[in-house]
């Protein structure tokens, strides 16, 4: 008999995370989702061919999200996959605090707080059995790959996460338990963070490409995978040319 494969989505309430919370169900996983909104997530859960968890969590607080994550984990029959979807986007010229302190607390550290938890369940602790492999999947971004004036803390945000998760890996050929990090670093997708439209992608499209890099255990994943080239330019390019065009 198979055992029942489980996925647990950060930020599964909208965009690229309910986008992918649908595909997965698709796929056969069993869904954990996790957001602040509730009621969204349970109308979404009960939309989908596999049993859905849902866990009401606000990344900010760090302490009750991590708690959070550790009883959807426990509540389910298995999981093997972990996305950290979850992420804010402000265009703040005026280098306003609040916005600035949103994406820090969110994308940084929301961000880290879920990580670690993830990887302590799959690792196992004395508090939490391992669950001997796993599957941690972080969304960062093409931003992450240059700064602008106008989101300079996005940017900065997704840069933090693709180094973490590089920095993970680093740290996971080192350790015994066998646990995949892939990083996900879309371009533009159709959703209320998108700040452009260029090569932009639906969030369904985007889902179909990140389950992918999933079943396929990449370390890297570009969506679309154009942006590849996007993203090279951009680590090329001298900053006096990034100013001009951004």
């Amino acid at each position: 008999m198979t055992q029942q494969r489980g996925a647990i989505v950060v930020g599964a309430s909208s965009g690229i995370g309910e986008a992918l919370a649908r595909r997965l169900a698709a796929d056969g996983y069993e869904i954990g989702m996790a957001a602040r909104r509730t009621e969204r997530m349970r109308q979404i859960g009960s939309e989908l061919p596999t049993k859905a968890y849902v866990a009401t969590m606000d990344v900010t607080d760090t302490a009750d999200a991590r708690e959070g994550f550790f009883e959807l984990a426990a509540a389910m029959s298995s999981v093997d996959v972990v996305v950290i979807s979850s992420g804010v986007a402000h265009v703040n010229r005026d280098l306003e605090w609040g916005p600035e302190r949103e994406t820090i607390d969110v994308n940084v550290r929301g961000f880290t707080a879920v990580a670690t938890a993830a990887m302590e369940y799959f690792e196992g602790t004395p508090d939490h059995a391992s669950a001997a492999d796993g599957h941690l999947v972080g969304i960062s971004s093409v931003a992450a790959h240059f700064g602008t004036g106008n989101v300079q803390a996005y940017n900065a945000s997704k840069a933090y996460v693709s180094t973490y998760l590089e920095g993970l890996r680093s740290r996971q050929a080192q350790r015994d338990a066998d646990v995949t990090i892939t990083t996900i670093e879309p371009g533009f997708v159709d959703t209320k963070l998108s700040l452009g439209g260029f090569w932009e992608c639906s969030p369904e499209t985007a889902a179909d490409q990140i389950a992918r890099a999933i079943r396929k255990k990449r370390n890297h994943a570009y969506v679309t995978r154009r942006w590849r080239l996007v993203a090279g330019v951009l680590d090329l390019a001298p900053e006096w040319l990034l100013q001009r065009l951004f």
